[in-house]
């Protein structure tokens, strides 16, 4: 066994004879294609601000004959950097159809057209003398991120088997911290973060696209995707096939052949359908309030405020963007970390730490702030406060609502619960970058209190009302609101759950007569 496959098994249960070749090179690049270019675009565009301004303002004099004016200037990167979101929104909302039309599998490779284009479009926009293509080239990278941040883990979910479904799912936030650190790296002024260079910085997106573009039509299409909603046995046999590493699927398939039984005539519900069912209240409750918080929670600010901490702990101007790093590799560490436990302690007690601890850091960040400019080494404390929210973020908040999106719906309902997912996260997103600086200016160094009010909020409400969906399968997580949404089980899910609650080696009693083994558990 591999040291690889040694981690696995330490870190979750004891079935990890499952994590194959296929699932893992799933994981891999569809990942690489999607989450990690949207960490990477968060990072990027931060390295070359000057020299983009710079370019806008010769851009202007060459058109117009005269210097763009501050305004000017401030109005068009604000545009450059706000319309990321925007395109993020637009392909929030257009995921829904394109995985209708396209399977999820389908939709991730159309998904690389969106990234390679906006690659040419930043990288050749400074050679044009159009700053246009920069920002259309942001927008299209928007539509990338929106449409990936929906459809990679619903992928990843419907895909991965149950005991490391939560394992595999954090996959997704390990490759988008990893984005933000080669953003980092890659924005150095030694490599391509330089006047002459900083084109070359964006262009480098175009290749976690191309790898995707290139590994993934030799992967399956979701098992589940085929089975329930295309109806092709055959293709999803040979999906759990290539997935499982086995050749016997027969537990697998009837599972979600129960499953669709359970759900009465599946059909994919639309986002309308979604919000007047009361049987899914309180999962798009809970999904709505735990997105908002992945992005109220404070992350975004944080970065606003590292460098000038730094300058007053009396670091060199010059070695900022050096000790700025640490920021990217806890992040990439500390999600790599959850992503091991995470099928130990449970997605519930991650996401309610991570928010708490949030909640606590702001706190102290908040004091240490405050006396700054009195105390010698109270920096030193405050950029020990910005790293713990780092840390405490990405081992729950910072992947964990994207695995719970997929967990907390059956099939019928995943693909419009991530439409509106998705459109919570792009609307706070817009909502926090353009009303942050408003707040920073009323608020000065106790603007952190707001985001710890979030955080508590986050925490308080998953304690009270999320169940844990560790090891459990879609319909036993859907049951477990049963109860919360007041409505009670319907007969062919009650069937269902007995046909779920069989394990191998039990037997069928035929007039009190045992009349064979039933061998119904599957890794699904």
């Amino acid at each position: 066994m591999s040291s690889f496959d040694q981690i696995w098994k330490r870190s979750g249960p004891e079935k990890s004879e499952h994590l194959t070749t296929c699932l893992v090179t799933a994981a891999l690049f569809g990942c690489l294609g999607s989450s990690y270019l949207y960490g990477y675009s968060l990072s990027v565009v931060n390295a070359p601000a000057v020299y983009i301004k710079a370019f806008y303002n010769q851009t202007w004099m060459e058109r117009y004959g005269e210097p763009a004016g501050l305004e000017v200037l401030t109005l068009l990167w604000s545009i450059t950097v706000s319309i990321f979101a925007i395109g993020g929104l637009v392909g929030a909302l257009g995921v829904s159809l394109l995985i209708k039309i396209l399977g999820r599998q389908g939709t991730l490779l159309l998904n690389n057209s969106f990234a390679i284009l906006a690659a040419l479009l930043l990288a050749l926009g400074e050679r044009a003398q159009a700053f246009e293509m920069l920002i259309v080239g942001r927008f299209l990278i928007g539509v990338d991120s929106g449409i990936g941040l929906s459809a990679l883990p619903m992928y990843l979910g419907e895909i991965s088997p149950r005991h490391i479904r939560g394992s595999i799912g954090q996959f997704n936030s390990i490759f988008m911290c990893a984005g933000v650190f080669t953003g980092q790296v890659l924005g150095l002024p030694e490599l391509l973060g330089q006047e002459s260079r900083w084109n070359f910085l964006f262009g480098f997106v175009a290749l976690p696209a191309v790898l995707q573009l290139c590994a993934l039509p030799f992967l399956p299409e979701s098992p589940r995707f085929l089975l329930m909603e295309r109806r092709d046995e055959a293709r999803a046999e040979k999906a759990f096939q290539a997935f499982l590493g086995k050749k016997d699927v027969t537990k697998e398939l009837e599972e979600v052949h129960a499953e669709s039984r359970a759900q009465n005539n599946l059909r994919v519900a639309s986002v309308a359908e979604l919000l007047r069912n009361r049987a899914v209240r309180w999962q798009l409750i809970t999904v709505m309030v735990t997105m908002a918080c992945y992005q109220l929670c404070g992350l975004n600010a944080i970065w606003y405020y590292t460098n000038g901490i730094l300058r007053e702990a009396g670091f060199a101007e010059n070695l900022i963007p050096y000790i700025t790093l640490s920021t990217g590799g806890l992040e990439t560490l500390a999600a790599i970390c959850s992503g091991l436990v995470i099928e130990r302690i449970g997605r519930r007690p991650l996401l309610i730490f991570g928010f708490g601890a949030m909640a606590v850091s702001f706190s102290l960040l908040t004091i240490f702030l405050n006396f700054q400019d009195k105390v010698a080494w109270m920096p030193y404390l405050s950029f020990a406060c910005i790293l713990a929210v780092i840390a405490s973020f990405c081992t729950g908040p910072g992947g964990i609502p994207f695995i719970l999106t997929g967990e907390l719906f059956e099939q019928s309902y995943r693909a419009a619960a991530f439409t509106v997912a998705g459109t919570i996260n792009w609307l706070s997103n817009f909502a926090v970058g353009l009303l942050f600086p408003f707040i920073q200016e009323a608020l000065q160094t106790y603007t952190f209190l707001v985001f710890m009010v979030f955080c508590l909020l986050g925490a308080t409400y998953l304690y009270f009302v999320l169940p844990e969906t560790k090891n459990k399968t879609f319909v036993e997580i859907s049951q477990s609101f049963t109860k919360i949404n007041r409505v009670s089980h319907s007969a062919p899910e009650k069937e269902m759950e007995v046909v779920l609650s069989v394990k191998p080696g039990a037997k069928e009693m035929t007039n009190g007569n045992p009349s064979g083994v039933i061998e119904m558990e599957s890794s699904f």
